[in-house]
């Protein structure tokens, strides 16, 4: 059976985390001062340390928003596979009285610290690191085939995510990161998260991916940020075809699409995008003559 497919009589129900609500407020006001000498009060973003436990052994301690904690997570161990599915996952507790999250396993994490022992420094911001030797892992995933972009879905999704409310519009300093279905001409986001880490808001859908039972692998996911080959090794462990950005890419972004056969979308502004990878998938619109 496909992730996200209805669950049959006879299937036992998965096994869900228990999770606290420790969600924060996005923005603070603070007092400024404009190039006229005017002082005026202003928008900022917020910014906490989150450590993460798991099982009582530290991890790592992230840089956040607070808007998503639990589902950030959740994705963080999922993108980092120190877990392989949400039924590992037996509770995610944020306090942030002490700017923790302590998560606990049904079974312990195998050798785990062999496993945190094989760090890759990469260009993420807010955290940017990798567990494991997940490049060496890249060519076991397979993506679909059998789905399309038309340029006119594209352009749906790139006038919601525009229409979005977001915490950019009133203090800037974050980053965003949106799931989203789309048909022919039509696009609906299902989540969109901001945080003051890019890895943190594909982080944060990751956990809310998996916390749904989403199927990604007919899905958009759409960044503000940069493509670099974490950003699209994480969006291929998701299963998901198609990865958009307002940005650029970087050459190691680029060829490790090109080697998971990734549709890979650049410089997504307004009608303007450039399509480097997996052009198999991408229905371009019929040019009208003047």
């Amino acid at each position: 059976m496909q992730p996200g497919m209805p669950t049959s009589p006879t299937q036992a129900p998965r096994r869900q985390p228990s999770l606290s609500c420790a969600t924060l407020e996005p923005t603070f006001e603070v007092e400024a001062t404009d190039e006229n000498g005017q002082r005026l009060v202003t928008r900022i973003a917020g910014e906490h340390p989150l450590t993460l436990y798991v099982d009582r052994r530290e991890v790592v301690t992230l840089m956040t928003l607070g808007r998503a904690p639990e589902a950030l997570a959740i994705g963080y161990l999922r993108n980092q596979r120190l877990v392989r599915s949400i039924e590992e996952i037996a509770s995610v507790q944020v306090d942030w009285e002490v700017n923790a999250v302590a998560i606990t396993t049904r079974s312990g994490i195998d050798d785990i610290e062999r496993r945190m022992s094989h760090r890759t420094v990469t260009t993420g911001c807010g955290q940017g690191t990798v567990f494991g030797d997940l490049m060496a892992e890249i060519d076991t995933i397979r993506l679909r085939d059998d789905v399309r972009l038309h340029q006119s879905g594209l352009a749906a999704l790139l006038e919601a995510v525009r229409q979005h409310e977001t915490v950019y519009k009133s203090a800037g300093a974050v980053h965003g990161c949106a799931l989203a279905t789309h048909e022919r001409d039509h696009c609906s986001l299902l989540a969109f998260v901001e945080d003051v880490g890019r890895h943190n808001a594909v982080d944060a859908i990751a956990g809310q991916m998996w916390l749904n039972d989403w199927d990604g692998s007919d899905k958009i996911f759409y960044t503000t940020g940069r493509l670099t080959s974490e950003m699209v090794i994480k969006a291929a462990q998701m299963q998901i075809p198609f990865l958009v950005s307002r940005s650029g890419l970087t050459q190691m972004g680029y060829e490790t699409a090109a080697r998971v056969g990734m549709t890979m979308i650049g410089r997504a502004i307004n009608r303007h995008f450039l399509l480097f990878t997996g052009s198999h998938r991408f229905v371009p619109s019929p040019v009208v003559a003047p």
